[in-house]
């Protein structure tokens, strides 16, 4: 199934972005595991909309109610189930999309591979309002991760082409410097980046941009080679994402002789002198932090005429996309790539614990 992830866990996401509710379950999650519900609402008030100048003005409190899999602060065993309840919907908006397709949406494939049947309003199962309870179930394996000692955190690489924040320490990333309500390693480039996002809002535009993010804390032999790689892991869940166009993990713009990392003892541990590799090879983490970035594609949904052509008719036609929407998604979706790879590694960890058991 297309809406369902993992393999020693199994997360399933349901809904559709201007439904009564969108919701998650997660299942594989053993008994036992504390759950810190403000926590997890702190993490997803981060992505929630109609907070900010930079984000849509749709406000949705985002608050998840679980119907099961957590008793008395911990997991009990059974399937975890959430649902956040759509209060702000404005379904009107979207009329005519099943005639007339938007540029850079999926109105028109949803069309030919639905037939007319898909929900068009907000872009129905294909709206970026499907990332809410994506990370309901990445806050909680954050939580679960850094139980041992594994942290993910992630910023705002750049916006557009000519805004660009500091990057992470490859060898020591700093998780603990990310996590704002517009995250960036760099508070004074922030400001620009918002500048930015202004400008082109009040052009009727929008802007695109990168989100780095960094693991740390994560073992050596995690993963497997050929197709349960690490990478494989993570892009699949990350190309979930609405509106994510690209994946790299490491440094891949150096010559051999410098992209090498070189080894070390360090502790008494093997590590690497650099981390031109993000952090894997061969599939498999070496021990040092893994990297990566993703690249995020402009919102589609801009206010300037464009043309179109009109489904029933067959004649060119234009359209001015209604609704409200994120001139720049870059900022709310950082805890998105978070959560993401949140799951996968927490997939990945928990499929090498079965394995060393049954070893």
């Amino acid at each position: 199934m297309s809406s369902t992830y993992g393999e020693n866990i199994k997360l399933s996401i349901f809904g559709q972005s201007h439904g009564g509710a969108i919701g998650m379950t997660l299942d594989g999650i053993p008994a036992g595991l504390p759950v810190d519900m403000d926590a997890l609402q702190k993490f997803l008030n981060r992505r929630s909309p109609g907070k900010n100048d930079w984000s849509t003005t749709r406000k949705e409190a985002d608050v998840p109610e679980f119907l099961s899999g957590i008793v008395d602060g911990y997991t009990c065993g059974a399937p975890l189930a959430a649902v956040i309840y759509n209060k702000n919907t404005r379904s009107g908006d979207y009329d005519e999309l099943k005639d007339i397709p938007r540029p850079g949406h999926a109105d028109y494939t949803a069309q030919i591979k639905y037939g007319g049947f898909q929900d068009a309003a907000g872009g129905g199962h294909f709206s970026g309002r499907l990332t809410a309870p994506l990370c309901i179930a990445g806050g909680l394996c954050k939580q679960w991760l850094e139980q041992v000692g594994i942290r993910i955190g992630a910023h705002v690489h750049n916006i557009g082409a000519v805004i660009y924040d500091d990057g992470f320490d490859p060898c020591a990333p700093e998780i603990t410097s990310v996590g704002a309500e517009f995250p960036v390693l760099n508070p004074m480039i922030a400001e620009k980046m918002q500048q930015e996002i202004s400008r082109v809002r009040s052009n009727a535009d929008s802007i695109g941009g990168e989100i780095e993010c960094a693991i740390t804390g994560i073992p050596a032999g995690i993963g497997e080679p050929m197709f349960g790689g690490v990478e494989s892991k993570i892009a699949q869940i990350v190309y979930g994402i609405p509106a994510i166009k690209g994946l790299e993990f490491g440094e891949m713009r150096l010559n051999g002789s410098t992209n090498n990392d070189c080894y070390t003892i360090e502790n008494g541990a093997v590590k690497t002198l650099t981390n031109h590799c993000g952090g894997i090879l061969g599939g498999i983490t070496n021990g040092m932090p893994v990297l990566f970035r993703v690249s995020v594609k402009p919102t589609p949904s801009i206010c300037k005429p464009q043309q179109s052509v009109n489904l029933k008719t067959g004649e060119i036609t234009t359209i001015q996309v209604k609704g409200r929407h994120d001139p720049c998604i870059v900022p709310r979706a950082v805890p998105v790539v978070e959560a993401a790879a949140a799951i996968a590694i927490y997939d990945l960890i928990l499929g090498n614990t079965q394995t060393t058991r049954r070893k």
